[in-house]
């Protein structure tokens, strides 16, 4: 069915929802603009330029859930976000440290 009648089926369902069949338009919207996941947050963080920085990150998600700022799902969510900021800091460090005993290899030899 789904190769042969799709078409027919979504042509169905897209001249209902054009005469006012609101199940019919709900499901198109459902598909074409899905519901939004979350919610936009405000708070404050300060600059995450190192990783000693992410301990101080996870503080202000601390007090932002305790202030009812952020849901505990949501500073789980930030501080995933942080995790990942970290491993991205951590990965960079570590190139440049390679670079330089690369380098310093080099010169020696």
């Amino acid at each position: 069915m789904a190769e042969t009648d799709a078409a027919d089926v979504l042509g169905t369902v897209i001249s209902r929802a054009k005469k006012g069949d609101i199940t019919a338009a709900a499901m198109i919207m459902a598909r074409v603009w899905p519901p939004r996941k979350g919610r936009p947050v405000t708070f404050d963080l300060p600059p995450l330029t190192t990783a000693a920085d992410l301990a101080s990150a996870l503080g202000s998600i601390a007090q932002a859930i305790e202030a009812g700022i952020l849901s505990p799902e949501e500073g789980q969510a930030v501080g995933a976000v942080l995790e990942m900021q970290r491993k991205a800091l951590e990965l960079t460090e570590l190139e440049t440290r390679i670079a330089v005993l690369e380098r310093k290899a080099e010169c020696d030899n």
